[in-house]
């Protein structure tokens, strides 16, 4: 007789998060919680060449102190963004990395999401180059421009042997990371992964290009803060944003052998692709909608029993018509009584990362028993007719939530998670 090995339950024990609205996952809950925007001018470089001058940038972050020594040769942002926010995750899951034996560190795996990696380095490498030739050009540009030396970083930093991958699928990275987590845990190949996103793409050309594609704001009035209006009627394009979000994905066996702290029991998780176009979403969001029932289905819960959906909401004019539609198509009739919020109306839109973000911010939503809003809602758009959770957040129970993505390349991705 065939013995089938039973599927493993995968639960949170730890977050992290260095967001442009607060450093610290307590900051990042905090501002979450209170409508707080992370938008305002760009330092990073001198926008003057283009017509968008507002981003959500991670200020006040020093990215020395959270690089170890050889990598602070190339000192890469969006290294020492997800070394900080790993590291967190890991004190709050009572993960040691120096106390862990040797099986430990080889079953301790890193999945990793980014879009872009050190690819803001990478700019500054061509520049030296046609400015100033051959010798100013790093040879670190190698390394330190290929998307998967975060997680190598990351595994290297805190010694961890186990699987080191990272997924570059779009604004679904992170998403498409804690995915491949969740399934590897059930597996059997790690007893825990490190798991999230991190991006910092605030770069001269990288933003030239998604200006000239039309995808970003260029409202850039007096209030930065209110320039990323996912779903208001008047929205224009997204607000860049950058930043860490980590988690530590663990199987319920290991962490109740440890004692470990469970935030939340990870699901669902269902991805697929429209086949239609680089950058346009298929305008009936059938496949976006069909993520969302792969990912409920895939946990076992029914729509009705989902009580909040961190959208997309990026605040492009057709990503939101689109996402609003496949809420409807996935969620049915409970879509009238579902509440819904935009993060990126907070924290900009970093990339890659967006998924851990919303994750670790849906988790905290649970655990306070508070919806958090979408902020900078003045006017309904008729397309656009979801319960946004507009301008100030609520009290409401959430037992089982939703986080969905949508990237260019056609890509969709939802997880579903619960309380522990």
């Amino acid at each position: 007789m065939i013995m089938m090995r039973q599927e493993r339950r995968v639960v949170v024990t730890g977050m992290g998060a260095v967001s442009p609205n607060g450093i610290g996952r307590d900051a990042f809950w905090s501002a979450c919680r209170d409508g707080v925007s992370g938008s305002g001018p760009i330092s990073c470089f001198d926008p003057t060449e283009i017509p968008c001058k507002v981003a959500a940038e991670v200020r006040g972050f020093d990215v020395e102190a959270h690089l170890p020594p050889r990598a602070r040769r190339y000192g890469l942002r969006v290294v020492a963004m997800g070394l900080a926010a790993a590291g967190e995750a890991l004190e709050q899951a009572g993960l040691d990395p120096a106390a862990l034996d040797s099986e430990s560190r080889r079953r301790t795996g890193v999945v990793i999401g980014t879009g872009a990696g050190g690819i803001a380095f990478g700019e500054e490498q061509y520049e030296a180059w046609f400015r100033e030739g051959y010798r100013k050009v790093s040879p670190y540009g190698v390394v330190a421009t290929f998307v998967g030396m975060l997680s190598s970083e990351i595994s290297m930093a805190f010694e961890l042997r186990g699987m080191s991958h990272v997924v570059s699928t779009g604004c679904t990275s992170a998403s498409d990371a804690m995915g491949y987590a969740l399934q590897a845990l059930r597996a059997g190949w790690a007893d825990r992964i490190v798991t999230g996103g991190a991006e910092a793409c605030i770069a001269p050309g990288i933003m030239a290009a998604f200006c000239r594609m039309g995808t970003m704001t260029t409202r850039n009035g007096d209030d930065p803060s209110r320039a990323s209006r996912p779903f208001n009627r008047d929205r224009d394009g997204f607000v860049m944003g950058e930043g860490g979000w980590m988690l530590v994905f663990e199987t319920l066996e290991s962490a109740r052998g440890r004692g470990a702290p469970v935030l939340a029991e990870v699901v669902g998780y269902g991805t697929t692709c429209d086949a239609y176009h680089r950058v346009r979403p298929e305008p009936t969001g059938e496949e976006a909608a069909r993520a969302i029932g792969l990912a409920l289905d895939d946990a076992g819960v029914t729509p009705e029993e989902i009580g909040y959906v961190n959208l997309h909401g990026t605040a492009t004019e057709l990503n939101d018509r689109i996402e609003t539609k496949a809420v409807r198509l996935a969620f049915g009739d409970h879509a009238d009584r579902l509440p819904t919020s935009a993060l990126k109306s907070m924290i900009g839109h970093p990339q890659g990362a967006c998924g851990a973000a919303g994750l670790v911010e849906t988790i905290e939503a649970m655990r306070a028993g508070w919806l958090p809003p979408t902020i900078n809602y003045e006017s309904l758009d008729p397309a656009c007719d979801l319960d946004i959770v507009p301008n100030e957040g609520r009290p409401a129970e959430i037992g089982a939530a939703v986080v969905n993505c949508i990237a260019f390349g056609s890509k969709n991705s939802a997880l579903v998670v619960r309380k522990p």
